[in-house]
């Protein structure tokens, strides 16, 4: 987003979790440093501003005249989700672009079920053949659990040689494609719940699986008890010039923000959803300890992808315009921003997107601060990667 910045690492997050005086250190650090933006794809629960290490630190930064931008965090789509509400900090939505990687399912009774996936590092399932289908959930597992897929219980009597479809939750979406695959099912189908919605996430599962939404994984053809009928996985590569795009991902934090909540938040949404990035190379793209390949990008959803985009941006109207102060610069990213879709489409309510999605030329090129908006200006922390 912003060529030749020059980048400071400072670590906060560590295996037990991300800890106040860890991220205050690093704000201490990075205004000590220079930095003229600040950006933070963590955040926890909602406090009082006097007791959020981020709102407390970020103020501090942006009295020195760093801007700070975070993420909104991954509760969606419920309202009042929002985390990082500070009015003095950037907060950041995750939004769709046009790109897609579809997955369709096919029954056997011919319907196809829209969906998504990644998989790609091993065999996968003949396209045109139709394989046996069975809901995790039946009479054959153990209820709520195998329902699931959670470790240890489903029955390798019903799933082996299978496609086994599996409810989100509980456990992470990769987690279940590996309790699937040890049970030798060749596939699998992961449904979205209610909450869920229609908001797809592709991801790089150990097996050929697909994600649908909670329409699709809710036809009686599916979820009937005992085996279902036949279906089958196709994966169709990248899909280009989706429409409608933009869209606000089902995962992203909704506002009012719960601290203010005459304060919009978020501010702006940017690209959250299947975002290309650098990924580390000890670690499969799955992110389980089975997964033994090994990649140097990856797919990745979140408000934590969406939140550098937005930093990239401050980046460059910084450069640009160096007098800006933090507020400014804010401004200029909300009152240039998208407000329509590729369609023409109004897509956001201002309680549900807060504002905008970000673009970068309009922003820098023909926005001209007025200099007086005056208003933008052990906790447990988590990553906000999905």
């Amino acid at each position: 987003m912003a060529p030749k910045a020059r980048l400071a690492a400072y670590k906060v997050c560590w295996a037990a979790g991300c800890f106040d005086s860890d991220i205050l250190a690093a704000f201490d650090a990075a205004v000590a440093d220079g930095a003229d933006v600040v950006s933070l794809s963590v955040g926890g629960v909602v406090l009082p501003y006097y007791l959020d290490a981020i709102a407390v630190g970020a103020f501090s930064a942006a009295e020195k005249g760093v801007f700070v931008s975070a993420s909104a965090g991954n509760g969606g789509p419920g309202g009042l989700s929002v985390t990082n509400v500070a009015p003095w900090v950037t907060t950041v939505g995750a939004g769709s672009m046009d790109r897609s990687f579809p997955a369709d399912v096919k029954l056997g009774n011919g319907r196809v079920l829209p969906g998504v996936s990644l998989y790609g590092g091993g065999p996968g399932l003949a396209n045109g053949r139709m394989y046996p289908l069975i809901y995790a959930g039946s009479n054959a597992g153990d209820g709520y659990s195998s329902s699931l897929c959670l470790e240890g219980s489903l029955s390798a009597d019903s799933a082996k040689g299978k496609i086994v479809v599996c409810d989100r939750g509980v456990n992470s979406r990769a987690a279940k494609g590996e309790a699937v695959r040890k049970v030798g099912a060749i596939g699998m189908v992961l449904a979205n719940g209610v909450f869920d919605g229609e908001g797809l996430i592709a991801d790089c599962h150990v097996l050929p699986a697909t994600a649908v939404g909670a329409a699709g994984g809710r036809d009686p053809q599916v979820r009937r008890r005992g085996e279902g009928p036949d279906g089958d996985d196709p994966l169709r590569g990248t899909q280009l010039g989706v429409r409608p795009a933009p869209v606000v991902a089902s995962f992203s934090a909704r506002g009012p923000s719960p601290q203010s909540p005459d304060i919009l938040k978020p501010d702006v949404i940017a690209p959250g959803l299947n975002i290309l990035a650098a990924w580390p190379d000890n670690v499969g793209p799955a992110g389980i300890p089975s997964d033994r390949r090994r990649t140097e990008f990856n797919i990745l959803s979140g408000t934590s992808m969406a939140c550098p985009h937005v930093s990239g941006l401050a980046a460059l109207l910084k450069a640009a315009h160096p007098d800006w102060s933090p507020a400014a610069i804010r401004s200029a990213l909300m009152t240039t921003a998208y407000t329509r879709d590729n369609q023409g489409r109004r897509r956001w309510r201002t309680s549900r997107r807060g504002i905008r999605r970000t673009r970068s030329a309009s922003a820098r090129a023909t926005w001209t601060p007025g200099g007086r908006w005056t208003r933008g200006w052990s906790t447990t922390y988590r990553r906000r990667t999905l």
